[in-house]
């Protein structure tokens, strides 16, 4: 039954149709047979969105009369009424172009789908959209995420009745995106209203002061660092000093105060090395403390940095004017 439903005989697939659509491969003929009749179920059970896209994936594989029909019979079920519209003028189109043993094999569908056309034309929803005079070239308007073309703008375009995805494209600029709703019937024509809005904050005015504040932290951080390292080999260099006083000069009764025996002259080498790595250690932290207050000191402020060559941003807006209101 329904593969009758979609091909009268396997003749008509086989010989008929050959004429009508491009040959498949097999592999292909047998997804979209299992597909047809997962989506033929779908659609009787009520499951409209299922079967639809079920379909559709099985007219894609293997086009076929009989499931271009079947589908525009599940979208106009759906509610997707200009979707069910353009497939079942797809299926006439084609219809036309069939020899008369083919028309002959279609029955009643020519006729159920010109009945067809004729209620749904009263029920398709149709949507202008527009671009106000002075646009800057290059705008881009999309619909659902499909671009229009400069000759569909300002056209009143049939589309599926809900909600819709309306988005502009500015040269160099952001996206603006806005959702409009429109119901069975219904016509509205859209006038995007495109302004100058606050831009959000520039990208390179926000990484500038970010680097120059992590310099700053990396300057102070070594500084902190330095003074550190001195402070600890000073107080090494003072603990030294006292072992020199012990085994120098007059603590080990020489004539010359500046005698030592083998401990103290290696504390005084230590010490004096040390004294060295003291003293750099002080310089290096004071010159990273320096740094890091002048790079924090000097960091351009939030309203300085955003004062710089910036690209045009835009908002867009919807003034609506037409039969609707």
């Amino acid at each position: 039954m329904t593969r009758w439903f979609r091909r009268p005989t396997q003749l008509l697939a086989a010989l008929g149709l050959l004429s009508l659509s491009a040959p498949a491969a097999a592999q292909d003929i047998a997804a979209a047979e299992a597909l047809f009749d997962r989506g033929l179920a779908d659609m009787k059970a009520g499951r409209y969105e299922t079967g639809c896209k079920a379909l559709a994936e099985s007219e894609r594989l293997d086009p076929q009369p009989g499931t271009l029909f079947t589908l525009a019979s599940c979208e106009a079920r759906w509610g997707r009424v200009a979707t069910a519209a353009a497939r079942f003028k797809d299926y006439m189109a084609l219809f036309d172009r069939m020899t008369r043993a083919e028309k002959a094999r279609q029955g009643r569908r020519p006729q159920v789908a010109a009945q067809e056309l004729d209620a749904l034309s009263r029920r398709v929803p149709r949507l202008a959209l527009s671009l106000p005079p002075g646009a800057p070239a290059g705008t881009v308007v999309r619909r659902d995420g499909h671009a229009l073309g400069d000759a569909s703008l300002g056209v009143a375009l049939p589309v599926d009745p809900g909600e819709h995805r309306i988005a502009i494209e500015m040269p160099g600029g952001v996206v603006q995106e806005q959702r409009i709703t429109i119901a069975e019937g219904e016509s509205k024509a859209l006038v995007l209203d495109i302004k100058r809005g606050a831009p959000p904050p520039d990208s390179g005015a926000r990484e500038a002061p970010a680097g120059r504040r992590t310099a700053a932290y990396v300057a102070g951080g070594v500084g902190v660092a330095g003074l550190a390292l001195g402070g600890i080999v000073g107080a090494l260099v003072l603990g030294k000093k006292g072992v020199i006083d012990r085994h120098c000069g007059g603590a080990i009764q020489a004539s010359d105060e500046k005698a030592c025996d083998a401990t103290g002259i290696d504390a005084a080498n230590s010490a004096n090395a040390m004294a060295v790595v003291s003293t750099l250690g002080f310089g290096v932290g004071l010159a990273g403390l320096g740094a890091a207050a002048v790079l924090l000191w000097t960091e351009p402020t939030q309203a300085g940095a955003a004062t710089g060559a910036r690209p045009r941003w835009v908002s867009a807006g919807v003034l609506e004017a037409g039969p609707a209101g």
